[in-house]
């Protein structure tokens, strides 16, 4: 018996089984019934992706990561709303499709050998390396002003945001790519990826320009800045994103590791991409700062103690430090946890999963940039006003760091925080003062969460059995202040049938505005964009 470690004592949760279940594609626009308002300035398509098809024929996929992607637009216009969606024209669905089974591995997923080949050819088979999946499930993102969906491969799909069909696919010259890369003002994007050579594995910063040199252009280039080699060589870090200054690309090497033996021969031992993921908590955190104008990496290193990150909140300088944002656990579990068997629990078992899982809250660090020969030791470097986050140097080139929290008691009800997002075209790294997320008091959010860093208070929108999806904001057009704007949310209802909407709330106020609600039952997702149209 494994040693279970539980985080929490929670009872009587709900069982939300159908918010993982497979849906039929819509992929003609339906009209959204409108309740309250829709503010005629917003005019665009807010994307969601997410998985939809959680069965292939008689055989199911394991993991919530490998559910087949599903694309949605919500298409808002004159205070009107239409919604479609598409599966995702992959490789991976095409042949899952043909064959009517799981051919391609996913993350919690191994293919079995093909029934109609002989008995030699299913024994050959399990030795072939496991190829990438290109089933992008994760995230709308940007290159050039064009549209891709991602995952963690190196495959993307780029994509028309009109009709939600696939242009072609493109290859990040790397072995996985974040689906959350970072974009410049000027449109410059940088990005995330692994290499495996026989010196080991290495971590690069990818950057890619941010015009197009040629019509019909896409990835075309783009380079490496630079590589930073993994602490072991055969188990680098896994991430899912990655933190930038004005003048820094932050990596976070978390002691979540990926034995590449494992994940290599796992075709041979029956064994997922997920089964060679471990959390090693008596290793520390390093933060690795690379100069975006230079790719010099910093020879300081940053430790903190063990710590699981997926999403960064915002990262800015200031008066000679660098300041990150980030929702944090400190356990590093929970991504091999999200099985969708675990999902589709009920009573006593559901309950159970839950409690297993570490909550996950708002963190700042701080780290000094100005560490030289004369910087003391074992004293607390950080000397900024109503800051209590500390950073002490241990060695020439090493310091520790500690977190301060971004939140008071108050959200310890509400779950913790994911799903962060901010007023990202105008204070992503820089000095800001509001996120918002989900709160999770369930396996996915349950809440909506407006925090304030200056009082460190919080608005919250809730209603018992509704469950929102990441928010994100959108400026409007005359905004003077940060939180000018609205608040978008696709809201799930595993209880009703057919009743999912469109959440529109004020930013400013966190009060609500108007829903579209959707004939049609949608699954709940992982990421989404808003596509301003003219």
């Amino acid at each position: 018996m494994k040693n279970i470690r539980y985080f929490t004592d929670v009872h009587g949760l709900p069982c939300i089984e159908k918010m993982v279940s497979s849906v039929e594609e819509t992929p003609e626009p339906i009209s959204c019934f409108i309740t309250g308002t829709i503010p005629d300035w917003i005019k665009g398509n807010f994307l969601r992706n997410g998985p939809g098809k959680f069965e292939i024929g008689n055989q199911r996929f394991n993991h919530w990561f490998d559910g087949m992607a599903l694309l949605h637009q919500f298409k808002i216009s004159n205070g009107q709303v239409t919604y479609k969606s598409r599966f995702l024209s992959s490789d991976s669905y095409q042949s899952n499709q043909e064959h009517n089974r799981i051919v391609v591995s996913e993350f919690g997923t191994v293919t079995m050998p093909d029934p109609c080949k002989n008995f030699f050819q299913r024994f050959l088979s399990r030795f072939e390396l496991p190829k990438p999946s290109d089933n992008a499930n994760v995230s709308f993102v940007t290159y050039k002003g064009d549209y891709y969906v991602s995952t963690e491969t190196n495959i993307m799909h780029k994509l028309d945001p009109e009709t939600l069909q696939t242009k072609n696919c493109k290859f990040i010259a790397v072995n996985g790519a974040t689906a959350h890369p970072h974009t410049e003002p000027d449109g410059t994007t940088y990005n995330m990826g692994n290499s495996y050579t026989p010196k080991g594995a290495y971590y690069n910063i990818i950057r890619v320009p941010a015009s197009k040199q040629a019509e019909g252009e896409s990835l075309e280039g783009a380079s490496v800045l630079c590589a930073i080699r993994s602490s072991e060589k055969t188990k680098p870090s896994y991430y899912h994103s990655f933190a930038m200054s004005e003048n820094y690309v932050v990596f976070i090497e978390q002691p979540i590791k990926m034995d590449l033996l494992k994940i290599a021969t796992g075709k041979l031992t029956g064994k997922s991409i997920s089964d060679g993921f471990s959390w090693e908590p008596k290793s520390n955190t390093v933060f690795h700062l690379i100069h975006k104008d230079t790719g010099k990496v910093s020879p300081i290193k940053y430790f903190a103690k063990a710590l699981s990150t997926f999403h960064q909140i915002n990262a800015f300088e200031e008066g000679g430090f660098l300041i990150i944002d980030m929702c944090a656990s400190d356990d590093g579990r929970a991504i091999t946890n999200y099985k969708v068997q675990n999902l589709r629990k009920s009573g006593e078992a559901l309950d159970e999963v839950y409690n297993t899982l570490c909550r996950v809250f708002p963190r700042r660090f701080v780290l000094p940039l100005n560490i030289d020969s004369q910087t003391p030791f074992n004293q607390n470097l950080v000397h900024l006003a109503n800051i209590k986050a500390t950073c002490v140097r241990i060695g020439s080139n090493k310091v520790f760091c500690t977190h301060e929290d971004l939140h008071g008691e108050e959200l310890h009800h509400y779950g913790g925080l994911e799903f962060p997002q901010i007023n990202y075209g105008k204070y992503n790294t820089r000095p800001y003062r509001y996120f918002y997320g989900c709160g999770f008091r369930h396996l996915v959010g349950d809440t909506l969460i407006k925090m304030d860093l200056h009082r460190k208070s919080m608005k919250v929108w809730e209603h018992a059995g509704l469950y929102p999806s990441e928010p994100v904001f959108v400026p409007s057009p005359d905004a003077t202040e940060e939180d000018d704007g609205v608040i978008l949310s696709v809201v799930i209802t595993p209880n009703k049938d057919k009743s999912t909407f469109l959440l529109v709330l004020d930013a400013k106020s966190f009060e609500e505005l108007g829903r579209a609600a959707v004939s049609v039952n949608i699954p709940y997702g992982f990421h989404g964009a808003f596509s301003a149209t003219t």
